[in-house]
């Protein structure tokens, strides 16, 4: 009776010791579950908690900004300041008064497609897609920023870009920057994407004509720069013009009309022309262009395509004054 006794005890502790690692599993295993529970709530809490901050920090920035109706955002937005033209009693064309920024509308049925193609590669690759902003980018450009970090990549869409140059400043801020995506979220709402577009491309500047004026918009850096119309540019033409907005002063071909607007020099000039390979290089990538388009182009003398020196209307006054001394 006795041994029986003890050959249970025997067999119940083996029993034992085999269902031990099983139960110590299904322990480890539950405590893990609870863990992941516990830090799963907290890192949402904290996510929650940082969009709280986020949004009412982003609502401080836009608190003061005027809530723009559709009419007036519009309106503002098209508003393309243009040089006035001069012409002499008989309709005889003089030229256009000398402003601060010489500027010429045009519409996108005008624009070489090269140059659209260049601007949404390089600007603003996701321009059909997104609502105004892209999240990602912005969050990027925030965390370079903060962390002072030597690569900024930039962030901000053809929309935003437009939003800045016709309804803000330059002025840089976080207010700026918030405003900024909160008008071109509301724009989205009130202009199609191809409206969008044809003003960036009224209104962007392009630096300096070869007499050295300041330019904007894409009509007037074609005849500016290359002496012909936007719907003419070739692809290198196009790639080259793209490229100047980024810096635009950096970037131009030519100098001050202080230094007469001449072509700067070759190591000015090569910042330009380097900058116009990143754009075909884009076109390539994001398939604008095909491999042979981008190596006939990166291969051109787009230097070649610069347009000389053209008289100012006030020297055609002085021309035609002299012409009627004459007679």
């Amino acid at each position: 009776m006795s041994n029986q006794r003890h050959q249970k005890n025997h067999s119940d502790k083996q029993n034992n010791t085999k269902q031990s690692p099983a139960r110590t599993f299904r322990i480890t295993v539950g405590v893990i579950w609870n863990l992941f529970l516990i830090f799963s709530g907290l890192a949402a809490l904290a996510i929650i908690f940082g969009l709280s901050i986020g949004l009412g920090y982003f609502a401080y920035l836009t608190s003061d900004e005027p809530l723009h109706s559709k009419e007036d955002m519009r309106s503002t937005i098209l508003n393309y300041e243009e040089a006035s033209e001069l012409y002499f009693s008989d309709e005889q064309y003089l030229g256009r008064i000398n402003t601060d920024v010489e500027r010429k509308k045009t519409t996108l049925e005008n624009i070489s497609p090269y140059v659209i193609d260049a601007v949404i590669a390089t600007e603003d690759e996701h321009f059909y897609e997104h609502n105004g902003i892209v999240p990602k980018a912005i969050a990027r450009g925030v965390l370079q920023d903060v962390t002072n970090s030597s690569q900024q990549t930039g962030g901000s869409t053809l929309t935003q870009q437009l939003i800045k140059n016709q309804i803000l400043t330059n002025e840089v801020s976080y207010s700026r920057k918030a405003k900024e995506i909160l008008l071109a979220m509301r724009l989205e709402k009130f202009m199609e994407k191809d409206e969008i577009l044809e003003a960036y491309l009224n209104v962007i500047p392009y630096g300096r004509d070869a007499i050295g004026q300041n330019i904007a918009g894409i009509e007037t850096a074609a005849q500016g720069i290359f002496g012909i119309s936007a719907k003419e540019l070739n692809l290198p033409q196009a790639a080259f013009l793209a490229g100047i907005p980024q810096s635009p002063y950096t970037y131009t071909p030519f100098q001050s009309r202080a230094n007469g607007g001449d072509i700067k020099p070759e190591k000015q000039l090569q910042k330009g022309l380097n900058r116009m390979q990143t754009v075909l290089y884009r076109m390539k990538e994001t398939g604008k262009i095909t491999d042979v388009e981008y190596q006939e182009a990166k291969a051109s003398d787009v230097t070649k395509d610069f347009r000389g020196k053209f008289p100012l209307p006030t020297e055609n006054i002085l021309i035609l004054n002299k012409k009627f001394k004459m007679k």
